[in-house]
């Protein structure tokens, strides 16, 4: 979509589609596939990431990290997801496996590469601006937050909202 000849970024107060992903790990309970309709949490916090992205490393990641440490209880879910649209023979399976193991993360990790060397799916039904992008979603499963490198502290703040509607 596009406004005034500019694409238009994110699907804030829309309903949160599905992903589609078919690659994971990490997933809970011997899962082999993770959705929308798959998490029981209040809010989900979904992190758009790409193994080789400086600005996930310096910025998304450790954001990510603070933010989960302030929510331990499981009132929030955690999901990343390396949404691929460039780098496909870096940004792969194996190195996101390699991001998990590096931040000591345990949450589930999905792997969205688009078809044919096009965005991911991920990035189109969310239709997201790159990476790191964070997308915060309700219990009503409507998209709240959908941005380009968050602050932790907007974001606790937002979810302690959300969780208290």
């Amino acid at each position: 979509m596009t406004v005034q000849g500019r694409r238009r970024y994110g699907i804030a107060s829309e309903p949160a589609p599905e992903w589609g992903v078919t690659q994971w790990f990490n997933l809970p309970n011997g899962r082999t596939a993770l959705d929308l309709e798959d998490v029981e949490a209040g809010v989900i916090y979904l992190y758009c990431f790409q193994s080789w992205c400086p600005g996930c490393h310096s910025h998304g990641f450790p954001t990510l990290l603070d933010v989960k440490d302030s929510f331990p209880d499981g009132d929030v879910a955690f999901v990343a997801i390396q949404t691929v649209f460039e780098g496909f023979e870096v940004n792969t399976l194996e190195g996101a496996k390699k991001v998990a193991d590096r931040y000591e993360l345990d949450i589930p990790f999905g792997h969205d590469t688009g078809p044919d060397g096009r965005l991911s799916l991920v990035m189109q039904r969310y239709r997201t601006g790159g990476t790191p992008w964070t997308v915060l979603i309700d219990r009503r499963r409507h998209v709240r937050f959908n941005g380009f490198q968050a602050d932790s502290d907007d974001l606790e703040g937002m979810i302690t909202q959300l969780l208290a509607a």
